[in-house]
């Protein structure tokens, strides 16, 4: 079993965004810095780990010493950030919401989180223990036995009042896991039981080996570990208005509207962290404004659009730009009335793939051409099934190796009216197209915007439905429960196993309710498989079989390359996790820290 782990996490090496230069730029800005700007490029530094069934470590350093890359850091301040809206819940099994997964981060732990810390590259990004001390896997991968740190406590808040952690607590949350109210539970089917031999170990058996069983107990959309005092009753809580866990924050306050408050957790379980003394989110809608805060210095970290860099460098010309290409999907996806022209025929959906131009969608979100002109390094990378910023797995749609099924990426509107034609719409047909507006960012509300324009040209008249995030989109188009044409983001996972789980099996969030047998068998094989190279080569063909009948109909927001601005008082950003997962929370912010003076 060793061996095979070397191997692995050798391959999980792939080409990540790594953290670049100063680059110089033209378009009106003398040289835009930026962190983690750059082509990606492939590492094969860092350490793999020790025989034994991949065993589990701790996070960065946190006793001083005198290399400690922390000891000069300034302690204390407030970190201000915001966000585009309120969570639906604030607890993390209540609702799918990436609101209130982000919530989650500040609060609760997992049993394992990613190596973030100085000098780690994501490219390196590993599961590493966070409640874990261990992970041992059996010889044949059908046991993991995980020993839990001693002595974790829960936040000193009543009516938990800092108690230890106990196997309990992560039974009682495994159940909050899989129940059936939890969407999310068919990511964790591979799970044949749990045990609880004592109050610090817990045993997982599968039903299989699952090559990725680590990261999945590391992703932030899924496993927290919450106190059993969350069921309520006598003595409990209920974790929708009052959140408990034992992660880097405290949660002090949260007005509606308004925004979060959270102290530091000064007993966290890695020892000296978080530097800062606490967190303020305040929650603006609008973009213009989250930016004219920004400006002003009245938040310190903010999502920017491409488009502003270069005026956002001019106006605070040492301001921070950090770069990457997250690990997002977009894409368009169909009810799963057996009586709609694309459940009729395979035409249908090719038609819808064929009628948007990737390449010019791409520039418009993400400003490709002027910021190349300008002199940086962005991606022009197109999603598969496989988002674009996961390379280990992904196949480029445009390449020799996607074979016959890449025309279906190009944008080609006569032979999609010919598709429509031969499928038995000549004249096309009407259908509601439907999305959320402002929860995701202006870039992705003019990309939904103008697929209207390119589902018009070939004939698909649409009425268009602009949902409700909360109240409709993310509980009832995303689950799967509307009629039409929907355009929207796939949750950003940290392993790519995930994607094809969600979309082809018995899922409660198989958005389309596809039923293909032959991909449902390789999105499960995919999970057991355990080289890594034959894994690679089951993704391969899970994003061509996909793309041969365009189930799913990836398309690029979310591929470009996203930027973030941070003012010159922030330190140590180059600490970064996964891409766009929600785990930063736990695995940047502690790490950062303020220097004003």
């Amino acid at each position: 079993m060793s061996e095979y782990w070397d191997r692995f996490w050798r391959d999980r090496r792939s080409r990540r965004r790594f953290l670049g230069a100063a680059t110089g730029a033209a378009a009106g800005a003398a040289g835009l810095a930026l962190v983690g700007c750059g082509d990606d490029d492939d590492d094969d530094g860092g350490a793999t780990p020790t025989a034994g069934g991949a065993t589990a470590t701790s996070g960065p350093a946190a006793t001083p010493t005198p290399s400690d890359p922390y000891a000069n850091a300034k302690r204390g301040g407030i970190l201000k950030v915001d966000s585009t809206g309120d969570p639906p819940s604030i607890d993390p099994y209540g609702n799918l919401s990436f609101l209130t997964k982000g919530f989650a981060a500040y609060v609760y732990s997992r049993l394992f989180r990613y190596n973030t810390g100085i000098g780690v590259k994501q490219a390196d990004l590993r599961p590493v223990g966070d409640l874990a001390q261990s992970a041992e896997a059996s010889p044949d991968g059908l046991t993991w036995t995980v020993k839990l740190k001693p002595n974790i406590k829960f936040h000193n808040v009543a009516p938990v009042n800092g108690r230890a952690i106990t196997t309990e607590d992560v039974m009682f949350s495994w159940g909050k896991m899989t129940a059936e109210t939890s969407a999310n539970r068919s990511q964790v089917a591979f799970v044949d039981k749990v045990e609880t031999p004592d109050a610090s170990t817990v045993v997982f058996k599968l039903k299989e080996p699952n090559a990725a069983f680590l990261d999945v107990f590391a992703d932030a959309n899924l496993f927290w570990v919450m106190p059993k005092e969350a069921a309520g009753g006598s003595g409990g809580f209920d974790p929708t208005k009052v959140a408990i866990g034992s992660g880097p924050w405290v949660l002090q306050s949260y007005t509606p509207s308004v925004g979060f408050k959270f102290a530091k957790n000064p007993n966290w379980h890695f020892s000296g962290f978080p530097l800062m003394d606490g967190v303020e989110i305040a929650i603006i809608p609008e973009y213009a404004n989250r930016l004219a805060q920004f400006q002003a210095g009245n938040t310190d970290i903010s999502g920017l659009n491409s488009e502003d860099l270069v005026n956002v460098k001019n106006a605070l010309p040492k301001v921070q730009l950090y770069g990457e290409v997250s690990q997002l999907l977009s894409f368009f996806y169909m009810d799963s009335n057996p009586d709609s022209p694309w459940n009729k025929d395979p035409r249908v959906r090719q038609a819808i793939s064929m009628s948007t131009d990737r390449a010019a969608l791409l520039d418009l979100a993400y400003n490709v051409k002027k910021l190349k002109e300008a002199g940086l390094a962005v991606s022009e990378r197109w999603n598969n099934l496989i988002p674009a910023g996961l390379e280990r797995f992904w196949l480029d749609p445009l390449s020799s190796a996607q074979g016959e099924t890449s025309k279906y990426f190009k944008y080609d509107p006569a032979e999609a009216k010919k598709l429509l034609a031969a499928a038995g719409y000549p004249d096309g047909f009407s259908t509601v197209y439907q999305y959320t507006a402002n929860r995701y960012g202006s870039a992705f509300n003019t990309v939904a915007e103008a697929n209207i324009q390119y589902l018009n040209a070939i004939g698909i008249k649409t009425t268009t439905d602009v949902q409700d995030y909360s109240s409709k989109y993310i509980t009832q188009t995303f689950t799967g429960n509307f009629t039409g044409i929907a355009f929207g983001y796939e949750t950003p996972f940290p392993e790519a196993g995930a994607y094809p789980i969600r979309f082809f099996t018995d899922n409660p969030l198989n958005h389309s309710k596809i039923k293909d047998p032959e991909l449902e068998q390789l999105a499960k094989q995919q999970q057991r498989e355990l080289d890594p190279a034959k894994r690679k080569e089951l993704f391969f063909e899970i994003q061509r079989k996909n793309a041969a009948k365009m189930w799913y109909i990836p398309q690029n927001q979310g591929a470009g390359t996203a930027w973030t601005g941070y003012q010159e008082w922030v330190k140590n950003i180059g600490v970064q996790t996964v891409p766009g997962s929600y785990g930063a929370p736990t695995e940047e912010l502690p790490y950062f820290w303020l220097d004003k003076a």
